[in-house]
């Protein structure tokens, strides 16, 4: 069956393979003048599209559900953007004032966005999970600490006037911004901002805008210590533009109106990044997704899909491995999400090849033909680093690399460290030259810490394959190197049942593995309507498992890739433990869970809900 055809144009990658065995890839795309900044697109798009849908919100109800959408259009979000701009000026808020905000997705929050921009005052989102968990806020003072904002925005007050006065504690000149003004004066409500009448001064800060103007302040998981605040200046962001505009066919910006919809946070930089290089870039809509693919949030999403025609669709393997299953149980969401889909993307961690098959046969089912699938690879310092042009046949491969950028392949330990320089990649931490300084290596490729290997070496052109990330390998007791994401992703294409699985053993004698069912696959096997605790111990589930454990050990041909027994975990992740993006965080998981770990090892069930599988080697 042929594929629809994907809108890419052919990259012209160059290799050069060097005597010390690394190996540089060259793209080869001719890349356009860069716009001067993002707010000059903005405007541009807004002036020829006054009245096109910008951004999207499902109101909120006094129950907290979610009802209509709530669109500002293009013009409306420039009139604002204007004045709220106006506002940071007369208060002295442009460079070196950062403005931060607490909360997610939202028409006021894209505005701030814009606005803080337009300012030339740095843009740092952070994570909702940081003004939310925990009463002493650590985090997020650990990222006001470096910031230093001068106005703080969040969408409601009764959710983050805590974290607020926590920071106001940290410095008592701090402007609070909410959507409605807080009791006793605590916060001022944006719309007394917007009230704000623009003057010359708009205009002059937009224009001093440069390339290296300090645009953005996204901060990383922290998945190995404490986020590090990654600087995105407008050349990045204009960058990120311009590799699409290369990559890409144009599309009909001038009679088609598109729509994106994502659930990604806006502090993650994917999430944040959907702005420039999809909305804005094609004058399209942006519908915020305001469910997750957790358990008990994940409808919300489904009722969207059901209403929304998309053209292209992006978003984590998680994310896909819920769909998955709403899709089969239901033709109709099925049949409306295929309807006039030109491909799906997947990126922030590696597709299983159970997903991908039944992703493939759904959109047969739908259409007729398969569904063009492609994966993006990039890091929070470098943005997009590599992208697969042509549809998929399996999973793995993350492609060659965006235009604009320079890719680095370093012998380490045995394997290829995939390095980066470009357009996109960041000029470092803020206020962290130490940390800057080592993720740069002596001819300033940033050091990604993850490997990479050809797909077919005798044919480069082929593109790479992820070949996991160095920080997350380990030895066991006999020192034999474990390589974590590789074992991962064959355990669960095995062990079909499970959502996601953490490998432990480091230092100990042989695999052991923690994970979490897929609920409504195995409900298929158990039967409906079984809660997830009675899942994670009914034999039929327990069984299956234990089975699929040991067709993995019969073939995985060493120490370190046979996994001695499996514990299935009845709670979801939470916390840190999975990051906004919905990857699991493998030492988070094993810091939280050390009773599990050691319950595993012991071959215990501490808890009824969360039995060891042994397996059959």
């Amino acid at each position: 069956m042929d594929y629809a055809a994907l809108p890419f144009k052919p990259d012209g990658c160059r290799f050069e393979f060097r005597g010390d065995g690394s190996v540089l890839i060259t793209p080869g795309y001719d890349l356009p003048t860069l716009w001067p900044s993002i707010p000059h697109l903005f405007v541009d798009r807004a002036r020829r599209f006054p009245d096109r849908p910008f951004v999207a919100r499902r109101e909120r109800l006094a129950d907290g559900s979610r009802g209509d959408w709530r669109r500002l259009t293009y013009g409306q979000a420039l009139t604002q953007a204007r004045a709220l701009t106006q506002a940071l000026l007369d208060r002295s808020i442009g460079l070196d004032a950062s403005v931060m905000v607490l909360s997610g997705g939202s028409p006021e929050h894209m505005v701030v966005n814009l606005a803080a921009q337009m300012a030339r005052a740095p843009y740092a989102p952070v994570s909702v999970n940081y003004s939310i968990a925990g009463e002493d806020f650590a985090r997020l003072r650990h990222c006001f600490a470096i910031c230093r904002p001068r106005l703080i925005y969040a969408d409601d007050w009764r959710t983050f006037l805590p974290a607020m006065r926590a920071l106001r504690e940290e410095d008592s000149a701090l402007i609070l911004v909410t959507d409605e003004a807080a009791p006793e004066g605590e916060t001022v409500a944006l719309a007394d901002l917007l009230a704000a009448v623009p003057t010359g001064a708009v205009d002059a800060s937009m224009t001093a805008i440069t390339p290296d103007t300090h645009a953005k302040t996204i901060f990383t998981s922290g998945s190995t210590g404490k986020p590090k605040a990654v600087i995105q200046t407008q050349r990045i962001l204009t960058g990120i533009v311009a590799q699409h505009q290369a990559m890409y066919e144009e599309p009909d910006r001038e009679t088609q109106a598109r729509a994106f919809l994502a659930w990604v946070p806006w502090s993650h930089v994917g999430g944040n990044n959907t702005l420039p290089a999809d909305v804005l870039n094609e004058a399209a809509c942006f519908y915020i997704d305001d469910g997750r693919p957790l358990p008990g949030q994940f409808a919300e999403t489904i009722r969207n899909l059901r209403e929304i025609r998309l053209t292209e669709y992006n978003s984590t393997p998680i994310f896909f491995s819920e769909l998955v299953g709403a899709m089969e149980a239901d033709a109709a969401l099925r049949d409306h999400f295929f309807a006039e889909l030109r491909f799906l993307s997947y990126g922030a961690a590696g597709l299983s090849e159970d997903v991908f098959r039944r992703l493939q046969a759904l959109a047969v089912a739908a259409t007729g033909r398969r569904i063009p699938i492609i994966t993006k690879y990039g890091t929070t310092e470098t943005q997009g680093t590599t992208i697969v042009g042509r549809p998929l046949e399996t999973t793995g491969a993350i492609g060659l690399p965006f235009a604009g950028n320079v890719v680095k392949l370093a012998p380490v330990g045995g394997r290829l460290e995939i390095r980066v320089k470009g357009l996109t990649v960041t000029p470092g931490y803020l206020e962290d030259a130490e940390a800057t300084a080592a993720a740069f290596d002596e001819e300033g490729f940033y050091r990604t810490g993850d490997a990479a290997r050809f797909v077919d070496p005798a044919r480069p052109e082929l593109g790479l394959a992820f070949d996991g990330r160095v920080t997350e390998n380990f030895k066991l007791l006999s020192g034999t190197w474990v390589h974590v994401g590789a074992l991962r992703m064959a355990l669960l294409d095995t062990l079909d049942l499970l959502q996601d699985i953490v490998i432990v053993g480091e230092g100990r004698g042989e695999l052991r593995a923690l994970g979490w069912l897929r609920a409504a696959d195995a409900r298929r096997i158990a039967g409906a309507g079984i809660d997830a605790g009675s899942l994670a111990v009914h034999p039929a589930v327990t069984g299956h498992l234990a089975e699929r454990l040991a067709v993995h050990n019969a073939g995985a041909g060493g120490q370190s890739r046979r996994v001695a027994a499996l514990r299935l975990l009845a709670d979801a992740p939470a916390g840190d433990e999975i990051a906004d993006k919905g990857y699991i965080n493998q030492r988070e998981v094993q810091r939280r869970r050390v009773a599990d770990v050691e319950a595993l090892y012991r071959g215990e069930a501490i808890f009824p809900a969360r039995p060891s599988i042994p397996a059959q080697i």
